[in-house]
């Protein structure tokens, strides 16, 4: 674990693989523990410097007002930019999972220069909020389950932990990871103030976050080698948003996690692995048949 200062700011990330090694960069959802270990470590063994960072307002990031931040979705987007710069590996393989993968589509956009591939995994092409027409929304029964519970006492590391567990549940994901996870990001939040858990844990501070312009549009424009991560069964944003992902960035690949929800099981990186790997090949998307999730 270490830290970078860019744009005014500071940046927690962790590295795994050589040093020297092609940079892939993981944009945290918004933890960096939003990205499987044995993921990191996966990538490493086939020859890539993997770093995956906190977004600001989580883990080791710098944390100032979740409930008010003055920054952007496009701050965000630029950050990441400069962190690949800093780490002296751009152009890199982006990467971003959930609201990282908005942060990662905007970024792509608007700094392609630093980037060379990019894998957006379990997200969508608009930012919070209403989604667009032909996108499927949030699972109602699903969300009104989650949101129907109470919230936990966010100074017990036990009771976040439990919560976490029984979310996943209801979700559809493996509860024991989400245990686990749960309690690591709780060791690494900067305090037991609920809008500062609440940033850490459900990545709330993006819902108060200026997200325009909308970004959607251009994506058509987007000249790199791209790959979409998509779980078969994910309920905060269901498979059509992938599907529409896929769609409208040129050659992209969808890869579906037959039996994911939300995360990336460690059952399925390997074939997640490999399809990010492969991406360092192209020299340009183009139209490929679909990988399939072994899992």
């Amino acid at each position: 674990m270490a830290t970078v200062a860019v744009r005014g700011t500071v940046l927690g990330i962790e590295s795994f693989g050589d040093h020297d090694a092609p940079l892939v960069l993981l944009a945290g959802g918004p933890t960096m523990l939003s990205w499987p270990d044995a993921l990191c470590e996966r990538l490493a063994a086939g020859g890539r410097r993997v770093v995956r960072y906190d977004l600001r307002d989580s883990g080791e990031s710098a944390t100032v007002d979740p409930q008010a931040p003055a920054y952007t979705l496009r701050d965000l987007a630029a950050d990441a930019a400069a962190l690949a710069r800093a780490l002296g590996g751009a152009p890199a393989h982006l990467a971003g999972t959930g609201v990282g993968g908005m942060v990662a589509q905007v970024a792509a956009l608007d700094h392609a220069d630093a980037f060379s591939s990019l894998t957006l995994a379990g997200t969508r092409p608009v930012a919070p909020g209403p989604p667009d027409e032909d996108l499927p929304d949030h699972d109602r029964a699903v969300m009104g389950r989650l949101f129907a519970r109470p919230m936990p006492d966010w100074s017990d590391r036990e009771a976040v932990a439990e919560f976490a567990a029984v979310g996943a549940g209801i979700r559809g994901d493996d509860p024991a990871a989400a245990r686990e996870r749960a309690a690591r990001i709780w060791d690494r939040t900067p305090g037991t103030a609920p809008p500062v858990q609440l940033a850490n844990q459900l990545g709330t501070v993006f819902t108060r976050l200026d997200c325009g312009p909308r970004w959607r549009e251009r994506l058509s424009t987007l000249g790199l080698p791209t790959l979409v991560v998509h779980g078969r069964h994910d309920p905060l944003f269901p498979l059509g948003n992938g599907e529409a992902l896929a769609r409208e960035i040129p050659g992209a690949r969808l890869l579906v996690l037959d039996h994911a929800a939300i995360g990336i099981p460690d059952a399925a990186t390997d074939a997640v692995a490999a399809a990010m790997l492969g991406l360092d090949t192209l020299s340009a998307p183009g139209p490929e048949e679909p990988p399939t999730d072994p899992t």
